[in-house]
């Protein structure tokens, strides 16, 4: 929830950016956009932090070049818990990857995209990263 909250920067949209991504936006595959956005480049790489706008709150690349891995362990949500829920405590057999990559169409790379895979999962066509946070304190 974390990653989702921290990827939306106060939006209520599909994407940071609105219901529409394009790749001019974000690095992902541009010939299959999100929803109704157009067409564009299918770079097959990543490319450097900061080539693509940041969302609302400056954080960069929430939306493809690489996935990241969430703390989380991955399982379908508790139903009863819709406002900031949290996977499972207990150890599962899959992490969270979030965010997408440049591999990645369109609806893969939305804010509320989610998905799981075991922690040693590599995959070139779908590098992964990690997001370093600190609560403030």
């Amino acid at each position: 929830a974390e990653w989702e909250y921290a990827c939306r920067a106060g939006t209520a949209t599909a994407t940071a950016f609105g219901n529409t991504l394009t790749s001019r936006q974000a690095n992902f595959n541009g010939e299959e956009p999100y929803e109704t956005g157009e067409k564009g480049p299918n770079l097959r790489r990543t490319t450097p932090v900061g080539s693509y706008p940041p969302n609302a709150w400056g954080l960069y690349d929430m939306h493809g070049n690489v996935t990241e891995w969430c703390w989380d362990w991955f399982a379908d949500y508790d139903p009863a818990k819709a406002k900031d829920p949290r996977g499972p405590s207990e150890l599962q057999k899959q992490r969270v990857f979030r965010g997408g990559s440049w591999f990645s169409h369109g609806s893969d790379v939305r804010s509320a995209a989610r998905f799981g895979d075991a922690p040693f999962f590599r995959l070139d066509m779908l590098p992964g990263g990690l997001r370093l946070a600190r609560n403030g304190n």
